[in-house]
């Protein structure tokens, strides 16, 4: 090869690596709301289920009130879990203000990644959409769900604890897999809001429509509904603004080498909801454009464990039984939680042993390490 060439090549190599730093700072300098260009246009526009009518049919998932049109519509489904990340190149998160139940804990490295489940809510947009762990299946386990991830750990090189096989164990459990692997554009597409990994894209509407086109409905081949045998929990109206706590912020830690990663939640006394910041910034939906903010917070505290494989994934306890603080009404409520094996519903029951009932509304289970402390 001729030194000319050899000139032509570095170049080009310069020239790639500048205009991907450009890149990076451009698009991680990005704060708050964004504008999100699509294959498909706009999709802000979270549903068009009609609204009107009396709001009293309760949503399985977390008791919030909705019309019988939103019922019908939810009834012809099943649950649906997307693995979305926490990264901090990855924010603003889209979607999770339309979720119905939020599952939160560290993937590697002290970062946090959520699975957000949903049924009785559409979301117009949901990212970025990042890939499997096995903990996470297991949570989705008590629904019977649909599982939206992006890949995930797997055992297929033999170089990882085969206890963190997250795409092995979906296949032994027959999840109904959702994976962006196998389904592909335009259930899923990468965004130019952020760059990748940070940037795989879909909607609760896409989603669903690829699950029915695999037959993957409300009922399994025998015809008996996700519901069937499914536990729901205990639900109840907020209490009265003069019954309201006046709970201080919370700040509950995943790993403390961390700490850009502690979440921190006020709580709204005449909204009575917890609002989510990072720091002192608001964590805001740019879907929505509300700041993140569940009607009850539960902190679960289950045993992890490092594996020491080469990608330092984790393992959580998540069957047996642990401490938990739940939050709601502007109080804390000191009590325990409680898993029989991977399909059973995790309960949650006060010190007394008297199951909690939670406020109608978003729920939101931040899981961290047994012995870490939450000041509130």
């Amino acid at each position: 090869m001729n030194k000319k060439v050899l000139l032509v090549i570095a170049g080009a190599l310069v020239l790639y690596a500048a205009s991907a730093g450009v890149s990076y700072l451009v698009f991680n300098s990005i704060k708050g709301p964004i504008n999100i260009t699509t294959p498909f246009g706009s999709l802000t526009d979270i549903t068009s289920i009609s609204e009107e009518g009396a709001k009293d049919q309760a949503c399985p998932l977390n008791g919030a009130l909705y019309t019988k049109t939103r019922k019908d519509a939810w009834e012809k489904r099943r649950p649906l879990g997307v693995m979305i990340e926490n990264h901090l190149d990855a924010r603003p998160i889209i979607g999770l203000s339309r979720a119905d139940v939020i599952y939160e804990a560290v993937a590697e490295g002290g970062i946090p990644r959520q699975l957000a489940m949903y049924l009785c809510q559409d979301a117009g947009d949901i990212a970025p959409i990042r890939s499997a762990r096995t903990y996470y299946v297991d949570w989705l386990s008590e629904y019977d769900g649909l599982y939206s991830h992006v890949g995930g750990a797997n055992d297929s090189g033999g170089d990882i604890n085969p206890k963190a096989d997250a795409l092995g164990q979906i296949r032994k459990y027959g999840i109904r897999d959702m994976d962006q692997f196998g389904l592909g554009f335009p259930t899923y597409w990468r965004g130019t809001d952020r760059l990748a990994p940070h940037n795989v894209h879909s909607t609760t509407t896409k989603l669903w429509q690829a699950a029915a086109d695999r037959n993957w409905g409300p009922t399994d081949d025998n015809g008996v509904r996700w519901d069937k045998n499914f536990t729901i929990w205990k639900f109840k109206d907020d209490a009265s603004l003069e019954a309201r706590g006046n709970q201080k912020p919370i700040a509950v830690p995943f790993w403390l080498s961390q700490p850009e990663y502690t979440q921190t939640w006020q709580y709204d006394k005449t909204a009575n909801v917890y609002k989510k910041y990072y720091g002192t910034e608001a964590a805001v939906d740019p879907l929505t454009k509300e700041n993140l903010a569940p009607k009850n917070l539960i902190v679960q505290f289950e045993v992890e464990t490092q594996t020491q494989d080469k990608d330092g994934h984790l393992l959580y306890g998540t069957t047996g039984s642990g401490n938990a603080l739940i939050f709601m009404d502007g109080n804390v409520t000191r009590g325990t939680w409680n898993k029989k094996d991977r399909i059973s519903r995790t309960i949650y029951k006060d010190a007394g042993g008297k199951e909690i009932a939670f406020d109608r509304g978003q729920i939101w289970i931040e899981i961290v390490p047994v012995g870490n402390t939450v000041t509130y």
